[in-house]
């Protein structure tokens, strides 16, 4: 590798292959007998991480986002599969250098593979003779071997969406009612005005009939309709937002330890 990384480094990194695709998380971590490097690691992929593969770390590289390796996710997936029990198998390790075209690593003195041991930083851990393949526990201990029990709950995921409530129509109609308009009029009417004649004998004087007419004139309201806008009107919708109390039941899991005396302790 590129930059030289302890095994408690490589736990749980994400791993991509050439193309950019995450094979998984790094599950544990097998090192060289010789270089005491790391050269294998198993990743854990199919649902929930319940699978472990392994994959070389030949060529790969370290960065930001995990650790790079130089084989495709389907050399992965057709890896064999073999358990990742703390140790390889000399037979075991030749199945995966022969699936990846790796070349077999040189084998010792006593004819035995000089292949993977675990990597803790204690001397006695490098020394030839150790089984072949020997995981690295990266300074914890092995999870795998811990019980453990997974609670679980269920929460509210509440959210709004956008359902239709009905229908508002405009419309307009016609109504009659009765308005009362108060106009002046006038009107001319005949009024008698008397003049008394002081000097007799100025005008001509003869008893006799005669009559005058005059026209009298007088104003009669009349009535015309016109159509005039006088309002306009449009629909439109306005968003108010208010406040809504959402409730619903949830389960959820207890823990309970129980000693050999019957006592319970809730957690």
């Amino acid at each position: 590798m590129a930059k030289t990384m302890q095994p408690q480094e490589l736990i749980d990194s994400a791993v991509v292959d050439p193309t950019g695709n995450k094979l998984g998380k790094v599950g544990n971590v097998y090192l060289a007998d010789a270089t005491r490097q790391p050269e294998w690691i198993t990743v854990k992929t199919g649902l929930f991480g319940t699978k472990e593969s392994f994959v070389p770390l030949s060529g790969a590289h370290a960065d930001q986002d995990g650790v790079h390796v130089r084989v495709d996710k389907d050399a992965v997936s057709d890896a064999p599969r073999i358990e990742a029990d703390g140790h390889l198998s000399m037979e075991e390790s030749a199945q995966l250098y022969k699936h990846y075209g790796l070349p077999m690593p040189r084998t010792s003195p006593d004819g035995r593979m000089d292949d993977r041991t675990q990597g803790r930083g204690d001397a006695d851990r490098g020394k030839a003779g150790m089984d072949p393949g020997t995981r690295a526990d990266s300074g914890r201990k092995d999870r795998d071997t811990e019980p453990t029990m997974t609670r679980s709950e269920e929460r509210l995921n509440v959210g709004t969406e956008q359902v239709e409530t009905g229908h508002v129509r405009l419309r307009k109609y016609v109504v009659t009612e009765e308005q009362q308009v108060t106009v002046p009029v006038s009107h001319e009417e005949v009024r008698i005005e008397r003049e008394p004649i002081t000097k007799p004998g100025g005008e001509r004087a003869e008893i006799a009939e005669d009559e005058q007419e005059v026209v009298l004139h007088a104003e009669k309201p009349v009535v015309d309709k016109e159509t005039v806008a006088v309002e306009r009107a449009r629909l439109r919708t306005e968003t108010v937002t208010e406040d809504q109390t959402i409730s619903g039941k949830v389960r959820k899991e207890q823990f309970e330890v129980t000693d050999d005396e019957g006592k319970h302790r809730k957690s």
